[in-house]
């Protein structure tokens, strides 16, 4: 492991917006924060938002930002990577912002029921080969709306046509409400305020001419979720594997 990936590690221990559960703590049991996040955490009772896979931490610190009335979460298992995040959200003082370094599997023993108010997917592996380790399969969906308050959004935003696709029929085998889905958000002029925020990936996605996708959808169906009988092979293309440190 290099100096620089050291240095970051013993760092992240410094920062009060970045928790590190240890395994013990959110395998088959409830993690003390669990609920009581906004107490505990952000000092309030204000809506809580999550970004799923969140790097370095760019969307989760312009969201928190542009935001203030809201919390924010930004949660990826690199603790290099989350550095910057908590490093930018320390140095700012932003109050309203904290990073969790954990596995997506684990997310029921870090949330109660009903309290988190919406979530951001934003550039996540689409794994080609494995679907059932994407973040908006069935498995995950299920997970999330057991912590979502009622009418909670999901957000996704990719590069993937396959992850946007997939997606998108998920939600509609599902009988899921989509509030919106655009598979150019710049080409078509939907890249608003919000939506032109650009981590460092979009940024080099964009420089080679792929389009940026977006969808919005609601966790509205109670029932279980299934996974869809959907062939992929138009949408499929060698992941870009870009560095991510």
């Amino acid at each position: 492991m290099g100096k620089d990936k050291l240095r970051k590690f013993r760092e992240n221990e410094t920062f009060a917006c970045l928790v590190q559960p240890a395994t013990d703590q959110v395998l088959g049991c409830d993690h003390p924060l669990k609920g009581h996040w906004g107490e505990k955490m952000f000092g309030n009772d204000r809506p809580i938002i999550l970004e799923l896979g969140c790097g370095k931490g760019e969307y989760t610190v312009a969201l928190a930002e542009k935001y203030p009335e809201k919390n924010f979460i930004g949660i990826d298992i690199k603790g290099a990577r989350l550095w910057k995040g908590a490093k930018y959200a320390t140095v700012s003082g932003l109050a309203n912002v904290a990073f969790l370094r954990t596995r997506i599997e684990f997310i029921e023993s870090l949330f109660a029921p009903g309290e988190i108010a919406g979530i951001w997917i934003t550039f996540a592996d689409p794994q080609e080969k494995k679907p059932k380790k994407r973040l908006t399969h069935p498995i995950f969906l299920s997970r999330y709306r057991n912590i979502l308050s009622p009418g909670g959004v999901i957000h996704l935003k990719t590069d993937s046509r396959l992850l946007h696709y997939f997606t998108l029929e998920t939600a509609s085998v599902n009988a899921l409400t989509v509030l919106e889905h655009n598979d150019d958000i710049y080409g078509s002029g939907r890249a608003d305020e919000l939506l032109s925020i650009k981590t460092f990936y979009e940024s080099n996605f964009l420089k080679q001419g792929i389009p940026i996708t977006y969808m919005s959808f609601l966790l509205d169906n109670p029932g279980p979720l299934k996974e869809p009988e959907w062939d992929q092979k138009p949408f499929e293309q060698q992941y870009r594997t870009l560095t991510r440190q």
